[in-house]
């Protein structure tokens, strides 16, 4: 129960958010008056009243005036450019004072040359 209603708030706080209560309140307006005007008028006469944007119903007037204030901000408008600076590392490679080269010495282990010990050595189970 409180996941669907954790749900439902979400949905509604992000209609709010993004100004989707002025289109929910629009369609209801456009419902009732389609409704009103199909009881005096035929259909096709009843579409063209509602949407034709002459003759408003005061839920239509509420929600227009109630967009128009909505879009007046005392707010300083956002940074529309981010400005980054893109400072790469600095790489610096430096000789050294001082270079000698080196005689290249082969090492080779003497315990590796020499032959494997006589007899050979016995296992303990052998």
């Amino acid at each position: 129960m409180f996941k669907r209603l954790g749900h439902l708030l979400l949905i509604v706080a992000l209609l709010a958010a993004t100004g989707g209560h002025w289109a929910v309140l629009q369609s209801v307006a456009w419902t009732t008056m389609l409704a009103a005007n199909l009881t005096t008028d035929s259909f096709g006469e009843a579409v063209s009243k509602t949407f034709d944007g002459e003759h408003p119903c005061g839920l239509c007037c509420a929600v227009k005036a109630g967009k128009a204030t909505e879009k007046k901000t005392d707010l300083p408008a956002p940074l529309k450019k981010f400005e980054y600076v893109n400072e790469a590392p600095r790489i610096v490679f430096a000789a050294p004072t001082a270079f000698t080269l080196l005689a290249a010495r082969v090492q080779f282990p003497d315990f590796l040359s020499a032959a494997p010990p006589l007899p050979p050595p016995r296992g303990l189970l052998g």
